[in-house]
């Protein structure tokens, strides 16, 4: 049974580099603020509702947390398995459907619009995570998960490689950015989006981050930024330094949490959690309220970073 503790400084915070000892609040500790979910995924923060959502895959669900009453609730049931969720720069949801098998963007009117399913004449396997570049373009990985099995999705044949894909905002064509991929799951932009790190969950011999050069929506220069040795990266943000706050974990306690990552890729802090973190997302007014979606609970933890606008 997981309590919170008493002390200050949360012991849960771990300085790992002094170089991280300035993001940590002396007077803040991990919250749980939500449990019951089989597995918690895709947070995204609507700030002008001061809500956060995420998804609960296996019982197909979005959810809701209400920041100023603490309520929980369901947004959407069923979701189609959602998975990950973003914003675009309009404000409007984007979320992976491994049900649908496709990216879906829901309207302010709440209509849900399709945005991509199919790639040359072929079913998406199973949309994972998603970001939207300032652009307006839409980036996601496109494992194939959801689809191997009826757990988190409906079990069916992959028809397509393992992608990132970007949908273009001015044409709407959606185009294969990076192949040849061993389970693409997370993705995030640096705050000057040149560089765009995405997790390889399939890699071998170990999990590991990739980073590839940005330039005119194109990516170059594929190179390892991290290796995870016996971890277990999943989704993660950048904050406005340029650090990588990661989910991680493999069910033992010497690994679950959040660990945090300089732009060099030298692990410099860690926030212990008693649950795998599946993934994460700043949110808060001043965006620097830590949201870990992790196994059955959400989590949540102020730090002195800020996540990247629109991230």
């Amino acid at each position: 049974m997981w309590t919170p503790t008493p002390r200050y400084p949360d012991p849960a915070v771990e300085v790992i580099d002094p170089s991280f000892a300035r993001y940590r609040v002396f007077s803040a500790g991990v919250e749980r603020l939500a449990t019951g979910c089989r597995w918690s995924e895709g947070p995204v923060w609507f700030g002008d509702g001061r809500y956060l959502l995420w998804s609960d895959i296996p019982n197909n669900r979005i959810l809701r947390y209400d920041e100023e009453t603490g309520a929980v609730s369901a947004f959407r049931q069923p979701s189609n398995f959602a998975n990950g969720n973003t914003r675009d720069r309009q404000g409007r949801l984007v979320t992976c459907e491994h049900g649908g098998r496709r990216v879906t963007r829901t309207e302010y009117d709440g209509a849900v619009t399709v945005l991509a399913d199919s790639h040359e004449g072929k079913r998406l396997n199973s949309p994972n995570d998603v970001v939207v570049a300032s652009d307006g373009a839409v980036w996601f990985t496109d494992p194939p998960f959801g689809i191997l099995g009826n757990y988190e999705g409906v079990r069916a044949a992959p028809e397509l490689p393992q992608n990132v894909y970007r949908l273009d905002p001015v044409t709407g064509v959606l185009e294969a950015a990076a192949t040849d991929l061993a389970g693409p799951n997370g993705l995030c932009f640096s705050p000057d989006e040149s560089i765009l790190y995405l997790v390889e969950s399939r890699a071998q011999p170990n999990r590991r981050i990739l980073a590839f050069d940005v330039a005119g929506g194109r990516l170059s220069n594929r190179r390892v930024h991290i290796d995870a040795g016996p971890g277990t990266p999943d989704g993660f943000r950048c904050d406005t330094d340029g650090n990588l706050w990661c989910g991680w974990g493999m069910g033992d306690d010497a690994l679950d949490g959040v660990m945090v990552y300089n732009p060099e890729g030298q692990l410099i802090g860690r926030i212990r959690l008693p649950e795998r973190c599946a993934n994460l997302c700043f949110g808060g007014r001043h965006r620097n309220r830590l949201f870990m979606a992790a196994s059955q609970s959400l989590y949540a933890l102020y730090v002195e970073a800020q996540g990247v606008a629109g991230g």
